[in-house]
């Protein structure tokens, strides 16, 4: 199975897929470097994936795109209430997410999904809410059960040992290594929505996804 994986960073959803032929891009070169030192035998591309799905989408029978979420996130907009009568930067939604999501069910004949985070705004194309995430897919999959989260302090090394990444003697400074570690997707949630798409009906081509 030839799966495009969008957004790689170091390939948290992409972990327990097995039989695959992934090619991963991914736009920061010392995450592509770790992600490569996963998955060596992947094809690796340092770049631009918004430009790389719309110029490669036809070659693939499964696409994952995970766009960055900042300007979509809850965080963002608790961040700007909080400091209400103190100078703000407000930022507009980045209209990448929607703008592959319309692409693909659009044009794509594969199968495909799109992950980001809950959005502090209503979603303008209805996804499947799952835990903390958005999925946007042309196959229904059952929302999964809430994953079990640390507390605090304990958040962070819970996270760790659950995406399973070893990252000693990187030398990495730790805000980087907290973010890299937070933007991943848990790796079972990768594999069971693979799973899923695998055994799935043909593509729904009439909306972004159906239920039972």
């Amino acid at each position: 199975m030839k799966i495009l994986n969008l957004y790689a960073g170091i390939g948290g959803n992409r972990k327990l897929w097995e039989d695959v032929e992934v090619t991963a891009v991914e736009l920061n070169p010392k995450i592509a470097e770790i992600y490569q030192r996963h998955f060596p035998n992947d094809k690796l591309v340092v770049g631009d994936a918004h430009q790389y799905l719309l110029e490669h989408f036809r070659e693939y029978d499964f696409i994952w795109a995970s766009p960055p979420c900042p300007t979509h996130s809850r965080f963002k907009f608790l961040h700007n209430a909080e400091t209400e009568g103190l100078p703000q930067k407000f930022e507009y939604p980045d209209m990448t997410l929607y703008q592959e999501i319309i692409h693909l069910s659009t044009w794509y004949k594969g199968l495909y999904c799109v992950e980001n985070v809950i959005s502090y705004y209503k979603p303008l194309i209805p996804p499947i809410e799952s835990n903390s995430h958005y999925f946007w897919t042309n196959f229904y999959f059952r929302p999964f059960p809430n994953m079990k989260r640390g507390i605090r302090g304990e958040e962070q090394q819970f996270r760790k040992g659950k995406v399973g990444f070893d990252l000693e003697g990187l030398n990495l400074p730790k805000a980087f290594e907290k973010k890299i570690i937070n933007n991943c997707v848990e790796p079972e949630v990768g594999k069971y929505i693979l799973d899923v798409a695998r055994n799935s009906l043909p593509p729904i081509q009439e909306g972004l996804f159906t239920e039972e």
